[in-house]
């Protein structure tokens, strides 16, 4: 199994280079976050023709998931929205079954500055999380922007974040709870000293200097994890014609 997942802030912008991204990898699974559609304009016809169904959980013009599949296994026992999150309505989490894997495609709010109110619905969020990964559902799979850096190494200046989110000791907390709850952070667990970052801001060459953050992360269950035999950020799709910010992180599993 070849997983793809991909923040591609707007589906709209970014669907092009999404199709070129189906052509060149011919993934079996692929999560896609920050779709910022409307459900009655999430492009399942052009996915369709590319030979992928979807299961899209769509709120318009902020946030937004999907899980897209080949038509011969499609996402099925679509479960959308997550128990526990603070706003159910900003769509950010979707799971189905993908070949007899759950697979869930996730998008943790930004959190915007520590101790407002955007930042304490992050902590529930990740908590409810964490919750979800506990409950017994077989092979599983999370994978999205968690908007959180799980340590220094996967952020090009700790200094520079210091009293920011994304580094802070209660989101780094409540993400390893998620991991704790049965899931291993597949690049770290096949790449644990190797530099990888999925996002680059797109101000001041931030992306041409190597300045980014590990925040895309795929997540599988122990047996999972184990039949990982691949995980690789895929840069030239950060490169081209109307990138997104964040590059696709691809893993691939002998199962």
């Amino acid at each position: 199994m070849k997983l793809v997942t991909w923040n591609v802030n707007s589906i709209k912008a970014r669907l092009p280079r999404v199709l070129e991204l189906l052509e060149v990898h011919r993934p079996d699974v692929v999560c896609l976050q920050e779709c910022k559609a409307t459900a009655e304009a999430f492009p399942h016809l052009a996915f369709a023709e590319a030979g992928y169904a979807c299961a899209d959980h769509s709120a318009g013009r902020w946030a937004g998931v999907a899980i897209l599949a080949p038509e011969g296994t499609p996402p099925e026992d679509v479960r959308r929205g997550l128990p526990g999150e603070p706003s159910p309505d900003e769509a950010r989490w979707i799971d189905a079954v993908v070949a007899g894997v759950r697979v869930a495609s996730v998008y943790v709010p930004n959190g915007r500055a520590v101790g407002t109110p955007p930042f304490a619905q992050k902590l529930m969020f990740l908590e409810a999380m964490a919750d979800r990964v506990a409950e017994p559902d077989g092979p599983a799979v999370v994978a999205g922007d968690v908007n959180v850096c799980p340590t220094d190494r996967d952020v090009y200046d700790p200094a520079a974040f210091a009293g920011a989110t994304h580094v802070t000791e209660a989101e780094r907390d409540r993400l390893a709870a998620v991991l704790d709850a049965g899931q291993v952070d597949v690049y770290r667990h096949l790449h644990p000293d190797e530099i990888g970052f999925t996002w680059w801001d797109y101000r001041a060459g931030h992306f041409h200097k190597g300045l980014g953050l590990r925040i895309d992360l795929i997540m599988a269950s122990a047996d999972l994890a184990d039949a990982a035999t691949a995980c690789s950020i895929d840069r030239d799709f950060r490169k081209g014609s109307k990138p997104s910010d964040h590059a696709p992180l691809i893993a691939e599993f002998s199962v």
